[in-house]
């Protein structure tokens, strides 16, 4: 594999999130801006919990992208592989939460930069120097981006690198579903590592999301079919169900007061892959023992997430997911 650069590399959109905060003096909903994208929010997490990262992807050349290229440096990701675009403005999602704190997405984005990068936008350098790479689906909805997206995956996957997928879906940003089904499930034939929520299962199994039975049933197609070395089910507060070809099993989430549970699916993705990038073993090697262990590391990162606006603000620390381990919050 020679020497790598970064632990760990990621692309795919990088946007604003327009998250609620109150009201006005005059009874007006107010919005904060906060910054967002599930790769950018994962690569947050590791760097905060001390790995060497690395972003490719594409803003606006506008004040939104300026700030979130400001974003990358303060978290600790190296911004070398962040385009300006002169032809689109940078992307903005506008987060509507419900009285659970459970969110859905407006997305502004016809086209957004994120969507306009194209493969000779992708520098080798970052794609061969990581140990890890790591996208999503919603650079795959449309082109260029899905090109540069395929491009980057097979380039860091030939360099040796361990790859990991999260197929977002996002029904908005598909021309239709049977489309999206398409492109998120070539994702998963370049993966080892996946996660999806339960509802995503379903989808790209076409199983139905009753119970732990389909869910089960569910993992273990996508394992076998498409040689992943681990499958993550995040449930919630039903905790997470894992599969690899060896074991499965459930770990039980922890137990918060969540107040906005935009990007806790990439905390808890992050704390995951910090545990893989720790681990001397593959992922698909890991004992029944060590894989409960990583995914109740990972469900306390992804709980905590929760306990605090937005996404990249809210990550926890290594010491805070420790303590939440413990039982002391």
């Amino acid at each position: 594999m020679g020497h790598k650069i970064y632990d760990a590399v990621a692309l795919g959109e990088y946007l604003i999130d327009f998250v609620p905060d109150g009201v006005s003096v005059s009874g007006e909903p107010l919005l904060e801006r906060n910054p967002g994208g599930a790769p950018v929010n994962v690569l947050a997490a590791l760097a905060k919990l001390g790995n060497k990262t690395a972003f490719i992807g594409k803003v606006g050349q506008d004040p939104f992208g300026e700030y979130l290229r400001d974003v990358l440096i303060r978290q600790g990701i190296a911004d070398e592989g962040l385009v300006l675009s002169r032809d689109a403005h940078t992307t903005m999602a506008f987060v509507h939460l419900d009285e659970r704190g459970e969110r859905s997405f407006h997305f502004a984005r016809q086209p957004g930069a994120d969507a306009l990068l194209t493969e000779d936008e992708v520098r080798p350098e970052l794609t061969s120097g990581t140990r890890l790479f790591h996208f999503g689906s919603i650079s795959l909805t449309s082109e260029p981006s899905r090109q540069a997206t395929l491009h980057a995956v097979e380039a860091a996957r030939q360099a040796g690198a361990i790859i990991s997928y999260d197929p977002n879906w996002r029904p908005s940003l598909w021309e239709t579903e049977e489309l999206g089904l398409v492109w998120m499930k070539s994702g998963l034939e370049q993966a080892n590592i996946v996660k999806v929520s339960d509802e995503e299962l379903a989808l790209l199994t076409g199983l139905p999301d009753a119970g732990t039975l389909d869910i089960a049933a569910g993992a273990e197609e996508l394992v076998l079919r498409y040689g992943l070395d681990v499958l993550l089910v995040t449930r919630g507060a039903a905790g997470t169900y894992y599969r690899t070809t060896r074991y499965a099993g459930e770990v039980a989430a922890n137990r918060v007061v969540p107040v906005d549970t935009t990007g806790a699916g990439d905390a808890f993705m992050g704390a995951f892959l910090h545990c893989v990038l720790g681990s001397e073993t593959k992922a698909a090697d890991w004992s029944e023992e060590e894989l409960h262990r990583t995914v109740a590391f990972a469900n306390a990162g992804g709980a905590l997430a929760t306990t605090r606006k937005g996404a990249i603000h809210s990550l926890g620390t290594l010491e805070e997911i420790e303590e939440l381990l413990r039982g002391r919050r």
